[in-house]
């Protein structure tokens, strides 16, 4: 069963959202182009972390343990005005580094005008949510899951999407986040790759601009067919021009 605190989890989510994303490790170059350029044809949106979630190479890492790091999370910036209704497509790709899903942890967290108001969508296995395998989500409101919280609405503990429109479907989004806060059971590291909203892509591995290749960093860098640049100027080049100019390093 779910034992969540969602007076506790509310309060985190609304005053620890803004955290400037930290500067990302130029390490694991070449996997990241790969993962990122497919997606370039998509709208890509921005986000912030928080807590102890940290930004890295490989994506965002959301940590939460007994100690010293309670809870972690990402919130995904969207256009201004969306509401409940507009939202059709919520997904995430991660992996599970330690531990599991627990109490709710982790999930998306929609935010609402008012005094903790908000809707939590658990991503997991129903009908508890506590196992959470590696991969892909796909569309975690459209599927026939009650996964959906939505008792500080006036619903459900476990409820659907199409209720929680029911319910507040006129009303604005004041955030969307994804959170990690069950350390009080398991130890919890999840690595965020990419998440979906709608038909906007967030990219959590990222992507390498031609400042990057200052000092000496075109040394550990590859274009997108694994080739290492010439010099920092083949490196600026490769960048500048919006990789159509090639790496001519070996």
């Amino acid at each position: 069963m779910l034992r969540y605190n969602i007076r506790t989890g509310v309060k985190k989510i609304k005053t620890k959202t803004g955290v400037a994303i930290s500067g990302a490790s130029l390490a694991s170059i070449g996997l990241i182009m790969a993962l990122v350029m497919p997606l370039a044809a998509k709208a890509t949106g921005t986000y912030t972390v928080f807590g102890s979630a940290t930004q890295q190479s490989d994506g965002v890492h959301l940590l939460s343990d007994s100690t010293t790091h309670p809870y972690s999370g990402a919130t995904l910036n969207l256009p201004s005005g969306t509401t409940v209704s507009n939202l059709s497509n919520l997904s995430l790709d991660y992996q599970v580094l330690q531990g599991h899903c627990v109490g709710g942890s982790q999930r998306f967290s929609v935010v609402l005008p008012g005094i903790n108001r908000s809707i939590f969508i658990y991503v997991g296995t129903s009908p508890n949510f506590d196992s959470c395998p590696s991969g892909s989500t796909g569309n975690l409101i459209s599927d026939a899951d009650s996964r959906v919280d939505t008792t500080q609405i006036g619903g459900t503990f476990y409820d659907t999407w199409a209720n929680a429109k029911t319910l507040v479907g006129s009303e604005t989004i004041q955030s969307l986040s994804l959170v990690v806060d069950g350390g009080w059971s398991v130890t919890q590291e999840f690595l965020l790759t990419s998440a979906t909203v709608n038909t906007t892509t967030y990219n959590f591995v990222p992507v390498p601009t031609k400042d990057d290749c200052k000092n000496n960093g075109w040394h550990t860098m590859t274009d997108a067919n694994g080739k290492t640049f010439k010099n920092q100027g083949d490196c600026v080049s490769y960048f500048a021009t919006n990789f159509r100019n090639p790496a001519n390093g070996q």
